[in-house]
This record gives structure tokens, C-alpha cells and sequence, in this order.
């Protein structure tokens, strides 16, 4: 019985990029897609439920996990829908399935609207961004403050010496403050694969610290309403109800799309997926 993944390797953008596979290659290929500050293996409780009638492949997206850093700090959408894109292309993967979450699933959402025919069946938890609320707020800040928020964002970054932690147990107990919902082995296993040791013997988390700034400007609102717009395969965009992200059924983004079903999970906060695992998976096999 497969016990974990094997790791493989591709390059886009210069960038050596990891991916953990499960294996069962003649099977339909599934991507799990983790969000931000997160890595491949926060997926292995669903991989494991997956990988006997799935081929499971989950990337570390550029600066996360095992994946290389970006050296410029890009993060931005347009360069990890192209990681994306590429990862897809050179595995020979399309048409494929994604469940994907936050950051990963505004990635996906994107990729199903720019190759339509490429994702039989998508899965977005939390994965549409800013709320309008939020987004109006953002904007309505002129151009040349954002450019100066952003630059001096990135500079404060650079100066910034990564977080340490003296032990595991200290880096556990911060994985804990982050998210109360995640059981004692979710945060363990979290943190074991999220975090790296350092030559003197302590420890920081995998994570480019420049993740943390993202560009002061995106695609316009219209073109990612016209990119959801395009998505012709069945979709699934999941909530939790305790998270601080904004439900699309009750801010009126989900009219954009024509083919999406949102369902929410109650006692579930941003990480659907880990804070209401069984629900979760029953919803998910059963749409898959």
C-alpha cells in the first residue's frame, strides 16, 4: 500500500518547480492546489482517499514547500497562472481535474477560463480573492499610493530577517494560533512538511517571506468576471462560514459564472478542507 507520494520536478520561468505525484498514472489526472504560505502536503488526507481512482499530482507553487523562490519576489497571479499552465502542458495532463485552495484557486479559476476545454471538473475553496467590499476599498486609493505602498512593502520584505523558531514545538504552537480549527496531528503534520531547519540548528517556515506583497494592481475586475464567464466545465466553489472570505452567492460574483455551485461548511473557517475534512470529502467524491 502507497504510504506517501514520490517527488518530481519541472521548470517554468527558469524556476525548478516540485510536485508530489501518487502515483496510479493510468488513472484520470486530479491537481490538488494548495493557497498561500501553505505547501503540497497540506493535501495528503485527501490524497489518500484519491489516489486509488485518481492520478494525484500536487505542486508547490514558486516560493512555497520544495519549490524554488522566485528572485525577483513575483507572486503575482499572471506568473503562477503561467506555472500553472506549464505544469499542465509539460505532463500532458489535459484534460484534468482541480480542487484547488485560496491563492491556488484564483489560479485554477483563471486557467479554466483561458483553456476551457483543458479542466473537466473544478473545485475552488475560498479561491476568488478580495471580496468587492474589499476590492472597491483597494481601489479607491489612487494608482501612485498603491506603487508607493507596494515599494516600500517590498523594502520593508528585504530587510526582514525570516521568523526562527528555537524547536518544532514552538513552530506547532504558532501553526495553532493561525488556525484553532486544525485538529493536534493536522497542525503537527503542517508544520513538519511546511518548515525547514536552519544551520544553527532552528527553525523557519518554507515560505518565501515575500509572498506577504502582492502587486498593487491585477487583472481588471471585468476581465476576471469575463474569465469566470468562460468556464464551461462543472464547478464547485466552497466556503466555510466562519472564514473571514466573502461568500459569492451573497455578494453577487457567483452570477458571473455558468456552471458554479456554492455550497458553504459550517464550523469551517478559511480551511474548508481541514477544518470539516469528512464533510468536505463527501461533498467533493460526490461531485467528482
Amino acid at each position: 500500500m502507497i504510504t506517501g507520494p514520490t517527488s518530481h520536478s519541472f521548470v517554468s520561468q527558469r524556476l525548478r518547480l516540485r510536485y508530489a505525484d501518487w502515483g496510479n498514472a493510468s488513472a484520470p489526472p486530479l491537481i490538488l492546489l494548495h493557497g498561500g504560505r501553505d505547501h503540497s502536503r497540506s493535501w495528503d488526507w485527501a490524497a489518500q482517499e484519491l489516489f486509488r481512482d485518481w492520478h494525484v499530482i500536487a505542486p508547490d507553487l514558486r516560493g512555497h514547500g520544495d519549490s524554488d523562490w522566485s528572485p525577483s519576489g513575483d507572486y503575482g497571479m499572471l506568473a503562477t497562472l503561467y506555472d500553472l499552465a506549464q505544469l499542465i502542458h509539460q505532463l500532458g495532463l489535459a484534460p484534468v481535474t482541480i480542487v484547488a485552495h485560496s491563492y491556488g484557486g484564483n489560479i485554477a479559476l483563471r486557467y479554466a477560463g483561458v483553456y476551457p476545454a483543458n479542466v473537466r471538473k473544478l473545485v475552488a475553496i475560498e479561491g476568488l480573492g478580495p471580496s468587492p467590499k474589499m476590492l472597491s476599498e483597494r481601489m479607491a486609493k489612487p494608482i501612485t499610493g498603491r506603487l508607493k505602498d507596494w515599494i516600500e512593502s517590498k523594502r520593508a520584505v528585504a530587510g526582514r530577517t525570516p521568523r526562527r523558531y528555537a524547536n518544532l514545538e514552538d513552530a506547532y504552537k504558532r501553526m495553532k494560533e493561525e488556525n484553532n480549527h486544525l485538529s493536534d496531528e493536522q497542525a503537527r503534520h503542517l508544520t513538519i512538511h511546511g518548515i525547514s531547519q536552519n544551520e544553527d540548528g532552528s527553525y523557519s517556515w518554507k515560505f518565501d517571506p515575500y509572498m506577504r506583497v502582492f502587486p498593487p494592481y491585477d487583472l481588471a475586475q471585468s476581465d476576471a468576471e469575463a474569465l469566470w464567464a468562460a468556464i464551461t466545465c462543472p464547478t464547485l466553489l466552497m466556503y466555510g462560514e466562519d472564514s473571514w472570505a466573502s461568500n459569492p452567492e451573497k455578494d453577487g460574483r457567483a452570477k458571473h459564472f455558468n456552471t458554479a455551485r456554492v455550497i458553504s461548511f459550517k464550523g469551517a473557517g478559511h480551511w474548508v478542507h481541514h477544518d470539516q475534512f469528512e464533510t468536505f470529502m463527501a461533498e467533493l467524491r460526490g461531485f467528482l
